[in-house]
């Protein structure tokens, strides 16, 4: 799907904020941004918006009005540029403070429609597996792993490049000049990899034994205590605080496994658990690369394609992960999250 026009973001973003909207309504609006434009170009640009399933047209004749199409009320549209043009002690965050109130927006998170378009991408990917022999897969499992682990290590920081994690995980060679925390890093994920993918049957209903055990995985070695933290943190680049009690952080990550398991889509489950378990933060470090391997642990346990994100951009993903913190929003996330699948589809197994 094509990206909307800067115009087209302004039209969703007023229309989000309004009841309803006509097109004298939007004219009026644009002409207060200091846009001009036609009534047949905006009638494209609601065609389009129409198309792209953010607003639905309503009534008839000269009763015809817009209004936003929202799937969940954690969907709701944003025009994400904007939005990170302000600072972050000035963007108009939900809450500083972790709200349990988010436990309950998270249900039908994809249409019906969506879910028929991912379970067909999905048979193309199964099918692949069926074909090919054990070598092959034995082959596309090592690359999935380097590739996950350079670009989930990236997101956080680490300066490895495509290469020297090649490098690193195929010959267990160092690259010169970089910390040795960072290969230790990478080399986890490789670890945490192999093991949802030899435990595939365990994740089908998650525990807050199964998340631990995996964040143990990511941070070995790494100076990170294992176990539900007992201190506050602060998040780089946001206003939003995470639970400082170690009860309310149990309780909260419980709680997250509930809401996970009672999901039905196992894409929905793998997408509620990367969103969750990024906001509570329950440990010390190593939250978001947990995150992603028990999204991943979530895919292969009901046979959907696993995720590397290669080809992410890891600001785009950032900002996906701090809309939620801050708006209780996943729209963006959703995004990053199915166009990864759908690149996985085309790239891993094949």
């Amino acid at each position: 799907m094509n990206e909307l026009t800067q115009r087209q973001r302004k039209i969703a973003e007023f229309i989000a904020s309004k009841e309803r909207a006509k097109i004298s309504d939007i004219l009026d609006y644009l002409k207060t941004k200091e846009i001009e434009v036609s009534r047949f170009s905006i009638i494209r640009d609601l065609e389009r918006l129409i198309s792209a399933g953010i607003i639905k047209r309503e009534g008839r004749g000269r009763g015809i009005h817009y209004t936003e199409k929202i799937l969940s009320t954690v969907e709701r549209y944003i025009d994400v540029d904007e939005y990170f043009n302000l600072p972050p002690d000035k963007r108009p965050i939900v809450s500083e403070h972790f709200d349990s109130s988010i436990f309950k927006k998270l249900k039908n998170i994809f249409s019906t429609n969506e879910k028929k378009k991912i379970n067909q991408l999905n048979a193309i990917y199964l099918d692949h597996r069926n074909k090919i022999s054990k070598t092959i897969e034995k082959k596309e499992l090592e690359r999935l792993i380097i590739e996950l682990s350079w670009k989930s290590s990236e997101i956080e920081g680490n300066t490895y490049t495509l290469l020297d994690t090649e490098l690193l995980i195929k010959e267990n060679i160092e690259a010169k000049g970089h910390p040795k925390e960072e290969a230790i890093m990478i080399l986890n994920h490789k670890k945490a990899l192999q093991y949802v993918w030899n435990n595939k049957e365990r994740f089908k209903k998650l525990s807050l034994r199964d998340i631990e055990d995996v964040h143990k995985l990511i941070v070995s070695g790494l100076g990170v205590s294992y176990g539900l933290r007992r201190s506050p943190v602060g998040i780089t680049g946001t206003a939003y605080k995470p639970l400082g009690n170690i009860f309310q952080i149990e309780e909260a990550a419980r709680q997250m496994t509930k809401v996970v398991n009672a999901e039905n889509y196992p894409p929905g489950k793998a997408l509620v658990l990367l969103a969750l378990l990024s906001y509570i933060q329950p440990f010390e470090d190593g939250n978001k690369r947990s995150a992603r391997l028990l999204a991943n642990a979530i895919l292969l346990a009901y046979g959907y394609a696993p995720i590397s994100y290669r080809s992410v951009d890891e600001k785009e993903y950032k900002k996906a992960v701090l809309l939620f913190y801050e708006k209780h929003n996943i729209n963006y996330l959703k995004k990053i999250f199915v166009g990864q699948f759908i690149f996985a589809v085309n790239n891993y197994f094949a």
